[in-house]
């Protein structure tokens, strides 16, 4: 099909991009198209953990299938979303005891703010303000806009959004991130605050420590504000723990799950919440009632697949594959640093970054197309945020795909 067919493609400018290939089968860490294989170094969006097409996980779509589709979730329940729900409670960071289903990461973030702000209300308490760490990204939908950076992705949407208070990024040892979340918080009008926890993933791969992220529990401690981590990006291993909380030893008082959920296969999210916010809302008034939901909450197939990429997790030494996947990354990254053509590299866990010097900078930087088009014409899939160069790859890598995508990068002439 021409690019000027029916389909309107995401984050994609139709006025200036080439006609992208088509991809006709998937398998471990690569996506074989009409113009060839392609290494999958970005996961596919950041979502393909155990690796594209795992059998386990198609297997357990197909037998659900089989069985059960999409059933209403209001009124309704089934084995698979319960199963799941009791599992997600029993990996997630202590505390954690209820989960909400929805479809995306965006939602999951809409239903933790909602689920934040209702507490408040039913506690009968005025706070409503939300704090965020500037250069955030939490989705495309009005409220996670509102929490993410203002910006290229959302200015012409700014009518739309609400208000909200920001934090300066967590440069060095963060102390001064954390004087203005403290200064905030003993307001008390602080309603929660909301962080993609160590690694700022659309934001360009910006990476902080976990003694800073300790220090925001404690601050949210000390002055009663709700914590929300997002690890859509970062949960699942991506910062070598199964969740990014884990390195910092913290419990969020509320948990947005999404991409790696089900080893995107297959769209889930779901936002785990403390029993506090789920007694907040339970009452014999209706208007407590905790109004949000979407016609495939909790859709069948998606909470088996989602269920057995669970087990996979349960039953195989994941942690031994996130270090070794973490060696390897570090060991290339290391001989890109000596290139006086980068700057800045980075790593947390499974996840490299670094930034090419280039005259223009930012995610609009033309770098960023440029490398994009040098990789795919060498058999790898890269998508850069403006100048910055990062591999987050499928959990099935082997040392030879990580060279193949850092020799690409290492190749490109700035």
């Amino acid at each position: 099909m021409s690019i000027d067919g029916a389909v309107w493609h995401p984050f994609f400018q139709h006025g200036t991009e080439p006609e992208p290939p088509r991809a006709i089968s998937t398998e471990g860490a690569f996506i074989e198209t009409d113009r060839g294989r392609l290494l999958d170094a970005v996961s596919s969006w950041w979502v393909v953990t155990h690796g594209h097409n795992h059998p386990r996980i198609a297997q357990a779509i197909r037998e659900t299938a089989g069985n059960l589709d999409q059933v209403i979730f209001a009124g309704l329940t089934h084995a698979p979303a319960e199963e799941l729900a009791e599992a997600l409670v029993g990996m997630a960071p202590e505390g954690l005891s209820h989960v909400f289903y929805s479809d995306s990461g965006s939602t999951a973030v809409e239903v933790a703010l909602k689920m934040a702000l209702g507490y408040w209300r039913h506690e009968g308490d005025g706070r409503h303000r939300i704090a965020v760490i500037e250069d955030s990204y939490h989705g495309d939908t009005i409220g996670t806009m509102s929490v993410g950076e203002r910006g290229v992705f959302n200015a012409a949407y700014d009518p739309l959004m609400f208000a909200v208070d920001r934090l300066p990024f967590p440069s060095g040892d963060g102390a001064e991130t954390l004087r203005a979340f403290e200064e905030m918080a003993a307001s008390g009008r602080m309603a929660a605050l909301i962080v993609e926890p160590l690694i700022l993933g659309a934001g360009g791969m910006r990476m902080y420590g976990a003694d800073v992220l300790r220090g925001m529990r404690e601050i949210c401690d000390r002055h009663d504000v709700l914590m929300i981590v997002d690890e859509v990006m970062t949960g699942w291993g991506r910062t070598g723990r199964l969740w990014a909380c884990d390195n910092a030893g913290i419990a969020p008082d509320i948990m947005c799950t999404s991409k790696g959920l089900t080893g995107g296969v297959i769209p889930l999210a779901a936002t785990l919440a403390s029993r506090r916010i789920f007694d907040a809302h339970r009452s014999t008034d209706r208007r407590r009632t905790f109004y949000h939901s979407s016609s495939y909450t909790a859709n069948p197939i998606a909470c088996a697949a989602a269920l057995a990429q669970v087990r996979l997790w349960q039953e195989s030494p994941m942690q031994e594959v996130l270090d070794r996947l973490g060696d390897w990354q570090a060991e290339r990254l290391a001989k890109l640093a000596a290139d006086p053509r980068f700057e800045n590299p980075r790593r947390w866990g499974t996840v490299a970054a670094i930034d090419m010097k280039v005259p223009e900078g930012g995610y609009l930087s033309e770098a960023g197309p440029r490398l994009r088009a040098h990789a795919m014409d060498r058999g790898v899939l890269l998508r850069p945020l403006g100048n910055t160069c990062y591999v987050m790859p499928p959990y099935c890598v082997t040392e030879a795909d990580l060279d193949l995508a850092w020799d690409v990068i290492a190749s490109f002439d700035l």
